[in-house]
């Protein structure tokens, strides 16, 4: 039986392309890009397109809370 703990959130919603997470998100396709790539944002690759869903964006943008931020990391500037 699979963990439910450990759900993909690719498989959660409408596939979106970056640019459109991106626009959802209020960040740009470039930083996206970076965070799927250092595997803080879960995306694939279809053929040339990287696609992603708003649940894999609320989920990152939710681990980017401040309680998930160490403090020795918080309030630097």
């Amino acid at each position: 039986m699979a963990d439910s703990s450990q759900h993909d959130p690719l498989t959660v919603g409408e596939l979106i392309t970056l640019a459109e997470a991106a626009e959802y998100a209020g960040l740009t396709r470039g930083s996206l890009k970076d965070y799927v790539k250092r595997g803080r944002l879960k995306a694939k690759k279809m053929g040339p397109i990287w696609i992603t869903t708003h649940a894999a964006i609320d989920e990152y943008l939710a681990s980017r809370s401040l309680d998930n931020i160490p403090k020795k990391y918080r309030n630097q500037s």
